[in-house]
């Protein structure tokens, strides 16, 4: 939430990003009688149509607004390139009304303007939207992964044992361990996704400590898995093996990285590093950083791979493959002496290049 609180970009400084980003499409729209206000960010269509999550968020202004979808956009380039899917990248925002609307007339008009990219985006779930909202969207429009009338699964499950397999990798690259028993997990955020992945940590005999701001959300998981609950206030405090920000993006920065006590941080957030620049203030505390959209990849796999119609084994392969994926990014990174995001970004280029 903090990076969401700075000074609005101005318009030229995201044009200027938007260009070194090496951004393709850029769509806005604003329907005053549906109480629309969105933007779809193309990135990337080199590898095949462009895929993203739509967000719903209550954003404060369109700059950051915009700022945001950029920055989402690019990684699903990255994400979708090193997880080896015939998609490219992309994303939605969808600014949150101030006041009473009718979510039913603004997804339709989101669909609508989903039809008028021509299948260069396929949308889907993201932070604030819904199979409900998606099932709305796919009434007016074919370009939409989530509904419940094409997909028969929750995304959010693949999302969860791919962090799984990430935690998995992680531990045994840095911990020289085969397992997860015994270790301590510190997961910032109890929303679907880390859900999931508790139910994995619970049977690997983790010990697992949580927070959110949704009190229902935590109990759940302290009566499943027997989680330890804290305060979000209090979750950087907690002494861990691994800590999993799962929640908004930009939560490690200068202030919070100073108050981490772990070896490993490694989540289902996207973006998490407010600034590309602290990764290095996490390796001067010797803390391996698993790059973020390598590890929470999971869902987008599913979703993807359901979309052309692929079978359920082909789409657990693909998800399998996160472990040894990152497996390859640590040692790479060890051997050249390279951050871990500089070797994952590499990955994802290469593969774009070769397109």
């Amino acid at each position: 939430m903090s990076r969401l609180n700075r000074k609005a970009p101005r318009i030229d400084a995201l044009m200027r990003y938007a260009n070194m980003l090496g951004f393709g499409d850029i769509h806005t729209k604003i329907d005053h009688q549906n109480d629309l206000r969105c933007i779809i960010a193309v990135h990337n269509t080199r590898l095949g149509p462009a895929i993203g999550g739509c967000r719903f968020y209550p954003y404060t202004s369109f700059s950051y607004a915009y700022k945001d979808v950029l920055r989402l956009a690019y990684m699903m380039t990255l994400k979708s390139a090193i997880s080896e899917l015939p998609h490219g990248g992309a994303k939605a925002v969808i600014m949150y009304p101030r006041h009473a609307f009718d979510r039913k007339k603004l997804m339709y008009a989101f669909g609508d303007f989903l039809n008028k990219i021509q299948g260069q985006y396929i949308t889907s779930m993201d932070v604030g939207t819904t199979a409900s909202d998606m099932d709305l969207i796919y009434e007016r429009s074919p370009y939409v992964i989530g509904s419940t009338k094409t997909l028969h699964d929750d995304p959010s499950r693949y999302t969860g044992l791919g962090i799984f397999r990430g935690l998995q990798a992680a531990a045994k690259f840095k911990l020289q361990r085969d397992s997860l028993e015994g270790l301590h997990v510190v997961l910032q955020g109890a929303g679907k996704v880390s859900y999931y992945v508790c139910q994995h940590l619970h049977a690997a005999k983790a010990k697992i400590t949580i927070c959110d701001v949704n009190a229902e959300s935590v109990a759940r998981c302290q009566e499943e898995f027997n989680a330890t609950i804290v305060s979000p206030e209090a979750i950087y405090d907690v002494p861990c093996d691994i800590f999993s920000p799962s929640a908004i993006g930009g939560t490690i920065n200068k202030h919070t990285i100073d108050r981490l006590q772990t070896s490993i941080i490694a989540g289902a957030a996207n973006n998490q590093l407010a600034h590309s620049r602290f990764i290095q203030l996490l390796e001067q505390k010797n803390i391996l950083f698993v790059p973020d959209y390598v590890i929470n990849a999971g869902g987008v796999i599913y979703a993807a791979l359901a979309y052309d119609n692929q079978p359920e084994s082909v789409i657990l392969k693909q998800v399998d493959a996160i472990e040894p994926r990152l497996l390859n990014i640590f040692q790479e990174a060890k051997a050249r002496h390279l951050h871990t995001t500089d070797v994952a970004n590499q990955m994802a280029k290469q593969r774009l290049q070769e397109a």
